[in-house]
């Protein structure tokens, strides 16, 4: 049976979880497109070139927004 309240469960469960978490980072940076804030459009970020690619697909809320506030 394994006591939580040791030291080492403690150490493991942080652990554990540090990596849960900067797995999803990893994968979610990947894979998310990001919204230009002057065009509204969404990218993603190309790693290897260190550039935008451009998906030609706009995001509607931003261009909602962009039209209340001129």
């Amino acid at each position: 049976m394994v006591d939580i309240y040791s030291s080492k469960f403690a150490i493991i469960l942080i652990i554990v979880l540090a990596g849960i978490f900067g797995l999803q980072l990893m994968y979610n940076s990947n894979n998310n497109p990001l919204i230009d804030a002057e065009t509204c459009e969404l990218y993603i970020k190309d790693s290897q070139i260190n550039a935008k690619q451009y998906l030609n697909k706009f995001d509607s809320k931003c261009i909602e927004f962009k039209n209340l506030n001129p």
